[in-house]
C-alpha cells in the first residue's frame, strides 16, 4: 500500500510544528520550517535540536524561505532534491487517483487527465520514481486490499470481490507469490501455510525467525526455544510448520547483525497480515531513525490521527516481526517504557544497544 499521504496532511500550522517535532520524514517536501535565530531552514525530518516555536516560521519550499533571507541546513540540505519537482507532483496524483479507485484500476488516459500530463510521459516518470508501472500499483493496493478483507473475517469470494477482483481463477493462479498462502488460509490462522523457522543465540538473547515462500511472517525473542516455537504456533495455529536452520540461515545473519548494530537498516521480505491502519502505525515505526524513539502521540500525528494513541499502541502490541518492524521504539508521552511483547527489560536493553551504536556512529 502506498506511503502517500493526503495534500492536505501538512495544511495548518499546528500540522507542520508537530511533524517538526516528531521529525516524520514523510513531511519532507510538503514544506520547510525555517528559525528566525539562526537564520537556517530546515527539512521537517532534520536531526538538528528542536528550536523554539515562536522562533519558527513555515514554507511552501526552499525557494520561499531562500526569498526571505533563510539559508539552507548544511546539515539536512533544507528539502529532499527534488521534492517538489512537476513530475514527482504528478506520480503523488496518480497515486492518490489510484487508491481512491474502489472497483477497477483508472485507465492510463484518466490518470493523465488528472494530472495534466500525457499518457505516455505520466507511464514513463510513473516507473521511474515508484520502480512499477500505474497498473502494477493497482494491483499492489488491490491485494493489501483482499489482505486486510480475508483477516477481517470475510469469506474469500465477498473479499475477492470487495477488494475489486472481477474472479478468483488468476488471483489463486498466483498466490504462492503474492500471498505467500493461499487466500483462505489468511482467514483461518494459516491453515494451508507452509511456514520455516528458526533460531539462534544472540546478545539479547535466542532470537526465532519464521517465514513462509514470499517472506519473513514472524520474529520473535525469548530465552527459551520451546516457549519461542509455542509463540510461532500460536499466531500460526494451523499452518504447517517445520524446522529449517540452514534455510533461513541467511536471514538470521541478517537479524542477528542488526541486533548487534552491524546493519541499522535492516531490510527482508515480509508476508504479514494487517489491517490498513496497523500498516500505517507500522510504516510510522519504520521510519523512525536508528537510536531514537517516538512518543504514541507522535506516531499518531505522523499518520494523521492525532487522537488515536491508544489505538496506535494496540497496532505496536499486534506486530509479529520484531525488530522488522521496530515497534520497540514506541514509548510512552513521559518517556517510559511500555509493554513490550518480548519484555520491558529487553525493550530497554534494545534501545539501550541502538543508542549506543549510533551515537558511536
Amino acid at each position: 500500500m502506498s506511503t502517500m499521504l493526503h495534500p492536505d496532511t501538512f495544511a495548518t500550522e499546528d500540522a507542520r510544528w508537530n511533524a517538526v517535532v516528531g521529525k516524520q520524514a514523510d513531511a519532507d517536501g510538503r514544506f520547510v520550517y525555517a528559525v528566525a535565530t539562526t537564520g537556517i531552514y530546515c527539512r521537517p525530518s532534520c536531526s538538528s535540536r528542536q528550536p523554539a516555536r515562536r522562533n519558527v516560521s513555515f514554507y511552501e519550499n526552499g525557494a520561499e524561505a531562500e526569498k526571505a533571507g533563510y539559508r539552507a541546513c548544511r546539515k539536512c540540505g533544507g528539502q529532499p532534491k527534488g521534492a517538489n519537482d512537476p513530475q514527482l507532483v504528478a506520480v503523488r496524483r496518480a497515486c492518490q487517483e489510484i487508491e481512491a479507485s474502489d472497483e477497477q484500476a483508472p485507465s492510463l488516459e484518466a490518470l493523465a487527465a488528472a494530472t495534466g500530463v500525457s499518457p505516455h510521459h505520466l507511464h514513463r516518470v510513473f516507473k521511474k520514481a515508484m520502480g512499477i508501472t500505474p497498473r502494477q500499483y493497482w494491483d499492489s493496493i488491490r491485494l493489501e486490499r483482499l489482505k486486510q478483507n480475508l483477516r477481517s473475517g470475510e469469506p474469500v469470494a465477498p473479499a475477492l470481490y470487495g477488494a475489486g477482483y472481477g474472479s478468483s481463477s488468476r488471483l489463486y493462479e498466483k498466490s504462492a507469490g503474492q500471498l505467500g498462502m493461499t487466500p483462505a488460509s489468511y482467514g483461518r490462522g494459516g491453515a494451508g501455510a507452509v511456514i520455516a523457522y528458526a533460531t539462534r543465540a544472540s546478545g539479547m538473547g535466542l532470537v526465532l525467525v519464521g517465514a513462509t515462500a514470499k517472506g519473513v511472517c514472524f520474529v520473535g525473542l525469548g530465552d527459551d526455544d520451546d516457549a519461542l516455537v509455542a509463540d510461532l504456533a500460536s499466531d500460526f495455529p494451523k499452518a504447517e510448520r517445520h524446522r529449517d536452520d540452514e534455510g533461513l540461515g541467511d536471514m538470521l545473519d541478517t537479524v542477528v547483525a542488526h541486533l548487534e548494530g552491524h546493519e541499522p537498516n535492516i531490510q527482508l521480505p515480509l508476508d504479514v497480515q494487517a489491517t490498513a491502519f496497523q500498516r500505517q502505525v507500522w510504516r510510522a515505526l519504520s521510519d523512525i531513525p536508528y537510536g531514537e524513539t517516538r512518543s504514541y502521540a507522535q506516531l499518531a500525528e505522523a499518520i494523521g490521527k492525532p487522537g488515536a494513541p491508544r489505538a496506535v499502541g494496540r497496532a505496536c502490541g499486534s506486530n509479529p516481526v520484531a525488530l522488522l518492524v521496530p515497534c520497540h521504539r514506541a514509548i510512552g508521552a513521559d518517556g517510559r517504557l511500555t509493554s513490550y511483547r518480548w519484555g520491558v527489560d529487553r525493550k530497554k536493553a534494545l534501545l539501550d544497544h541502538e543508542k549506543s551504536v549510533a551515537g558511536g556512529n
